[in-house]
């Protein structure tokens, strides 16, 4: 087991960074046993591959447990579509595993370089949440380390899998898992995209019923630059996993239809000026991305890396914001809230956010974590630079304004959310508050995260 001391440590948005925590690497069960019981008064907090934006996977002067060598692939049912694998294995991994035998992830995020502990401890979701929920509706199992040291396997259904998922680590360390997967033709996705010429054009698409039965996925883009008549704007994008009927007889990828690939373009230098990705270079981008969309377009195919993953091709893609990084900022309100929505949304627009990542999308049912993020709803996610004047208030505004629609913010992107506000965004804190209580008494899970916001 490898030990050194990491600093500084941030998550994705380069935010708040972490002094002189102690990053340990167990290679076994037996080693991140050892681990978390020389944890120290800090206490010590799972990481993985570093994908949450905020402070989750930080822990100032304590240890951060990093499970990215615990990565074996157990066992793969093809039959009944299941897979065992231990937590710090990549999702980008998995698919290179799984899709050539005919199977996928039944959730992905925005990013393949998540591990299976971190989409469970985060309780990750994606563009197709109406139908499929989010990742903790498919796991079968899991194999959870508490901070007595023993070794728990927790089933769906019990308090203590319903307070891991989505709980940010602070009830274990996830060892392993076993979930259920969903089958694919091909590694390629058969892609709708449309504009919408505002925001109530686009969530009428979004609602509509040949969006809910066609499409297992969907996602708006939106230009938040944008205002007057136009407030709202966006490029609709709508997919379903290609069936191998629709690779014509000449296509290349019939000889292989299942291969996966990726593609890679260079990385981000890793010094980029302050303000690259301010007003004026956002606003030109906007326009181009929305103007160069079609009009409509179906049936186009494209690789599944292009389709769920663009910005995994960019290496150190986050470097683009400078120095100072950025703050994603992702909310959910529930279904009757839209004028709530619209609100936010024109009050953001009013401010002049220059993000060139605005994303519109539906929520299903919510899964029952009880710090699980999504709820049946509307989800908007942005990115700004940390450079912007009045920012910080700006952002607690816009909590209130959440918080008073009965919605929530996403605690796997959070760096600056106020505690007081958490209880009412998460009616379940509480009981995530008491079993932790008696899980851990001596406090042995902790992050930047739960001092931050008393969880």
């Amino acid at each position: 087991m490898s030990a050194e001391i990491a600093d500084p440590v941030t998550g994705w948005g380069r935010t708040a960074p972490t002094a002189a925590a102690r990053l340990v690497r167990p290679r076994s069960y037996e080693e991140t046993v050892r681990a978390v019981r020389d944890c120290g008064t800090r206490g010590g907090i799972p990481r993985g591959l570093g994908r949450a934006y905020g402070d989750a996977a930080q822990n100032a002067g304590g240890s951060l447990i990093d499970m990215t060598a615990l990565d074996r692939v157990v066992r793969v049912d093809a039959e009944a579509g299941t897979v065992a694998c231990e937590a710090g294995l990549s999702l980008q991994r998995l698919m290179e595993v799984l899709l050539p035998l005919g199977w996928f992830l039944p959730v992905t995020p925005g990013t393949r370089q998540v591990t299976v502990g971190g989409a469970i401890g985060s309780d990750i979701h994606g563009g197709n949440h109406p139908a499929s929920g989010s990742f903790s509706r498919h796991v079968l199992s899991l194999d959870l380390l508490t901070s007595d040291g023993d070794i728990r396997t927790v089933a769906p259904g019990t308090p203590l899998f319903e307070a891991t998922a989505g709980g940010m680590g602070l009830t274990g360390v996830i060892l392993a898992a076993t979930f259920r997967l969903h089958r694919v033709e091909t590694s390629l996705m058969s892609v709708d995209t449309e504009r919408a010429s505002d925001l109530d054009d686009l969530m009428a698409r979004l609602t509509a019923s040949e969006c809910r039965h066609r499409h297992r996925y969907s996602v708006g883009w939106l230009d938040l630059l944008a205002s007057g008549s136009s407030l709202g704007r966006a490029v609709l994008t709508r997919g379903e996993h290609a069936p191998l009927a629709a690779l014509s007889a000449r296509s290349p990828a019939r000889r292989q239809p299942l291969a996966f690939r990726p593609g890679r373009l260079p990385g981000a230098p890793s010094y980029v000026p302050e303000g690259l990705l301010g007003r004026t270079t956002v606003g030109i981008l906007n326009e181009l991305w929305y103007r160069r969309a079609p009009r409509r377009r179906t049936g186009e195919l494209q690789p599944i890396s292009a389709f769920f993953h663009p910005l995994d091709g960019v290496p150190h893609w986050n470097r683009l914001y400078g120095r100072g990084g950025f703050v994603r900022y992702q909310f959910v309100v529930g279904d009757g809230q839209e004028e709530a929505l619209i609100r936010i949304v024109r009050r953001i627009v009013r401010r002049g956010c220059p993000s060139l990542l605005a994303l519109l999308k539906r929520f299903g049912v919510g899964d029952p974590g009880w710090l699980s993020f999504p709820m049946a709803g509307w989800t908007l996610s942005l990115d700004i630079p940390t450079g912007r004047t009045g920012l910080g208030p700006f952002l607690d505004e816009l909590d209130e304004d959440v918080a008073a629609a009965g919605g929530r913010v996403c605690l796997a992107k959070d760096s600056r959310l106020r505690p007081e506000l958490l209880a009412a965004m998460y009616p379940r804190l509480d009981e995530f508050r008491a079993l932790r209580a008696e899980l851990d008494p001596r406090g042995v899970f902790v992050s930047d995260l739960s001092r931050r916001l008393s969880i």
